[in-house]
Order: C-alpha cells, then sequence, then structure tokens
C-alpha cells in the first residue's frame, strides 16, 4: 500500500486473484495493495478476508489479512 489510511485493522476487503505463467499475485479492491507472488500450492480459496495489521516501513505500508483457511 502506497498511502496511509485506505484500508485499517478491522475491515472486510475483497481480492482479485492474478495468474503469473508459474503463480499467483493478489490485489485489495479497488487497487489498495498487491501481494507478492505465490506459488500454485499456496494460492487462496477466499476472495474476502479482515485486515489484521497494517504496518509503516521505509518501503511503504504493508497490510496484513486474514483469511479462512
Amino acid at each position: 500500500m502506497e498511502r496511509p489510511g485506505q484500508v485499517a485493522p478491522g475491515d472486510e476487503v475483497e481480492i482479485r486473484e492474478s495468474r503469473l505463467p508459474s503463480s499467483w499475485y493478489y490485489v485489495i479492491e479497488p487497487a489498495v495493495a498487491m501481494s507478492a507472488n505465490y506459488p500454485t500450492s499456496e494460492r487462496l480459496l477466499s476472495k474476502t478476508g479482515i485486515v489484521s495489521k497494517v504496518e509503516e516501513t521505509e518501503r511503504g505500508y504493508f497490510v496484513t489479512v486474514d483469511f479462512d483457511e
């Protein structure tokens, strides 16, 4: 996440899943934050989750989302 205040702990968020040739990545809609790339073995089944933490670092804001899986 590049700007503060777009999501907060406790918020329910929807994610969009996108495929790369050998992995998957996720975007918190509407384009709030993007995940790292994950192998197929770690692919998410849920399309919604709850924000558990927003952390500010030198590289930007990191959002942690908990899913029901």
